[in-house]
């Protein structure tokens, strides 16, 4: 086995009880192989980057500490957003059940075909680096910058945290 590394998981879901799918995604990802969930951050409520005729999002950020290379992590995340639902149709931003999204493997930087690390556009999505702020607001995400200065250059006046259920 190889050894473990420190996965970013970015989670979003506004379709079909949009916090469920988080919170039994959050689930899942403690149950993938030679994985394990570390933290998780809040949930959030944000409008949609796509079409605004859909629900907001509800999303959240997980860090793993995992054995499965890159490719086999986003294999499995897809995985995962199958279970709940999730077809791809190839439009980008619309509503879904769930959309995980692989944001960083350890430091590793990837570009093919089928996968970019860091995430695109990580720099730019408030409902990311806010619930990743929460976790880890000194992270330094290759090539992009730390967490904390990232979160002050952008607005993240649409995003909000949601109370914690009892």
């Amino acid at each position: 086995m190889s050894r473990e590394v420190e996965a970013w998981i970015g989670l979003g879901a506004n379709l079909d009880n949009p916090q469920s799918q988080v919170r039994t995604a959050l689930a899942r990802l403690a149950a993938l192989p030679v994985s394990r969930l570390v933290a998780a951050s809040s949930l959030y409520a944000s409008p949609p980057m796509g079409p605004p005729e859909q629900p907001d999002f509800i999303n959240a950020v997980a860090r793993l500490r995992t054995a499965l290379a890159p490719h086999e992590l986003l294999t499995a995340l897809q995985d995962l957003e199958a279970t709940a639902g999730r077809v791809r149709t190839g439009q980008r931003w619309g509503p879904r059940p769930l959309d995980l999204d692989l944001l960083l493997w350890g430091q590793r930087v990837v570009a093919d075909d089928r996968l970019i690390l860091p995430h695109p556009g990580i720099a730019e999505r408030a409902f990311v680096l806010l619930p990743m702020a929460e976790l880890a607001p000194d992270l330094a995400i290759p090539g992009v910058g730390r967490v904390e200065d990232l979160l002050a250059r952008i607005d993240a006046g649409d995003v909000r945290a949601l109370a914690p259920e009892s």
